[in-house]
């Protein structure tokens, strides 16, 4: 039977490469609509809890996970041999950037070596994961073809970028439309029909490159209009202007306005991630993303605006005697993903500072060694200051100010708060 017919009818194995955030919800709504799908990761801690039936993404409903894994639909390994029984693979694993801000594609050279050992003709290989424009030809393709593959004809490839939110609600891995990009049309047809079977609206673009620029794209465009909002909450601070106030007052406009929020810095995977892998290979065509590089430079500062600010309203106590709540350590409001989350940082330059700091966060029980502490009136009533990092809609932000002697309140959590408005600073 040919690949198209078993997408169709769903007798098409799937592999999953990397269960984390991506890869998990995908491969649950897989086999939720009847493939038999095998998630692939060298954490044997994932593979177990999956086998167990045990969840740890927050966006997949227990139960779900529950019934596809009892079903026989989802089974979760280590082993990479399983590669070679798939007809269709998609790699959603991670790719970070080392410290000198070069992209880490370690994991996506590991898992095409890995597919190249165990290759099996007439598949369907879908990169996801995060990354700069032409990875798919140059990396994939490239170490495929050296084996004697040819894309469109011995096999199909496209890159399809990733567009999961965590913690959104609204839009699900379902209803969120997916773009795809392929070597060739057939490459692109193939993957395009792949998704329409649990995605409902896939869109093609001409070549995979298209497709990787997508995501750069969607992600830079944040992260230069979270820098414009972060630069302009500088500038008001000093002007003695409510940034919020002005934000709010401005997206009354029907058109021509989009409102975005400045904060202690910017967290995920992709905002913080992205414009440092088009920078990276912007330079291999002698060009300079000016515009793109201030952004990121401007958002990775905040953090140390926010302390600087936390110690300004701290003067006169000595610092090594102060004792600082930090309030929310996840990157953004009602989930537990901390990756790149700027509370980090801020916790990295307090202890540089001296300043004894402890951490509340409902989503984040442990940090670093340290548990999330117990959140009370008493230990509020202790503290030099509270900072609100991560603005969770499990906090009641009137009774933390009422019991608070100074809020640095960094996402306008407090906005409703009637009272004790002068124990409010926000940034």
């Amino acid at each position: 039977m040919k690949l198209r017919d078993k997408i169709r009818n769903r007798s098409a194995r799937i592999g999953v490469v990397g269960l984390g955030y991506v890869g998990l919800p995908e491969a649950v709504a897989l086999a939720k609509i009847g493939f038999t799908v095998y998630g692939i990761d060298i954490d044997k801690r994932k593979v177990k809890s999956i086998n167990s039936g045990h969840n740890y993404i927050e966006d997949i409903p227990d139960e779900d996970l529950a019934e596809v894994v009892k079903s026989g639909k989802l089974n979760a390994t280590t082993d990479e041999k399983i590669m070679n029984t798939l007809d269709v693979i998609t790699i959603c694993v991670p790719t970070p950037f080392n410290e000198n801000k070069e992209p880490d594609l370690s994991f996506i050279v590991k898992v095409a070596n890995s597919i190249n050992k165990n290759f099996k003709r007439d598949s369907l290989i879908i990169l996801e994961s995060t990354t700069y424009t032409g990875t798919t030809r140059e990396i994939l393709m490239s170490l495929f073809e050296k084996s004697g593959n040819k894309a469109g004809r011995d096999y199909y490839l496209a890159f399809s970028p990733e567009r999961i939110d965590p913690g959104n609600r609204r839009y699900t891995i379902n209803n969120t439309p997916k773009v795809v990009g392929g070597i060739t049309k057939k490459c692109t047809e193939m993957a395009k029909l792949f998704y329409s079977q649990f995605v409902e609206k896939v869109i093609a673009v001409s070549t995979p490159e298209a497709a990787e620029m997508v995501k750069l794209l969607e992600n830079i465009f944040r992260n230069v209009n979270i820098a414009l909002l972060n630069e302009l909450a500088l500038l008001c601070d000093r002007m003695k202007i409510d940034i919020w106030e002005v934000v709010d007052a401005a997206s009354s406009k029907p058109f021509g306005f989009m409102p975005f929020y400045p904060g202690p810095g910017v967290g995920g995977h992709c905002i913080p991630v992205d414009p440092v892998y088009l920078s990276w290979k912007a330079k291999e065509y002698d060009f300079h993303t000016r515009f793109i590089e201030l952004a990121a430079e401007i958002n990775s500062n905040m953090p140390y605006y926010v302390v600087s600010k936390l110690l300004r309203l701290l003067h006169g106590k000595p610092l090594k005697k102060c004792r600082v709540l930090l309030l929310g350590a996840a990157f953004k409001k009602d989930i537990s993903d901390m990756r790149n989350s700027p509370s980090l940082k801020v916790m990295e330059l307090l202890k540089g500072e001296d300043v004894k700091y402890i951490y509340n966060d409902p989503h984040v029980p442990r940090l670093n060694g340290s548990r999330s502490a117990v959140l009370t009136e008493k230990l509020l009533k202790s503290m030099d200051a509270v900072v609100i990092l991560t603005d969770h809609s499990a906090y009641d932000y009137e009774w933390i100010v009422a019991n608070s002697k100074l809020v640095l309140d960094t996402r306008n959590a407090t906005k409703n708060a009637r009272k004790h408005q002068n124990r409010i600073v926000k940034i």
